[in-house]
């Protein structure tokens, strides 16, 4: 997203647009019910698969020391994205577990873009709407985990 458009995103309608968006069963569908089934080539993929596993377990939602602020709260996505460049760093660029980090990224740099210059505490209205952003990223987060883990055969760990 260009700058121009990020600041036309900032408005209470655009951002409802596009939590509805990340809600709804459409964009999951695409991106991870298109990969299907992944399963790691080598030990570098199975790293990889492993690493964004992680990742998406543990940095979706602010933990109890957030501010208030839609800025401090996509902090754990900002890490996500670094989390996948490193990832992406380390694999073969035809490696399969790439697509599910392509669409981690795809997925979160919505949400990023428009918050992340957001240092005003939410308000009900506002609060709504990063929240239905966060649970959108969940709900693909989730998805993906499911993937890896069933590709990764660490598939009981997301019944804990």
């Amino acid at each position: 997203m260009s700058r121009g458009s990020s600041v036309v995103l900032r408005t209470p309608i655009a951002r409802g647009f596009v939590g509805r968006l990340m809600r709804s069963d459409r964009l999951g569908a695409a991106t991870v019910g298109s990969m299907g089934a992944w399963q790691p080539r080598d030990e570098t993929e199975s790293a990889a698969g492993w690493s964004l596993w992680l990742a998406l377990s543990t940095r979706l939602w602010p933990d109890g020391s957030w501010d208030g602020t839609p800025a401090a709260a996509v902090l754990g996505l900002r890490e996500i994205a670094s989390a996948c460049a490193e990832i992406r760093s380390q694999c073969p660029g035809d490696a399969p577990v790439l697509r599910l980090v392509d669409s981690v990224v795809f997925v979160i740099s919505l949400p990023v873009d428009l918050w992340r210059d957001d240092h005003v505490p939410v308000d009900a209205d506002r609060a709504a709407l990063l929240h239905g952003d966060l649970a959108g990223v969940a709900k693909h987060a989730a998805s993906v985990r499911a993937v890896l883990a069933s590709g990764g055969g660490w598939a009981e760990l997301e019944t804990r």
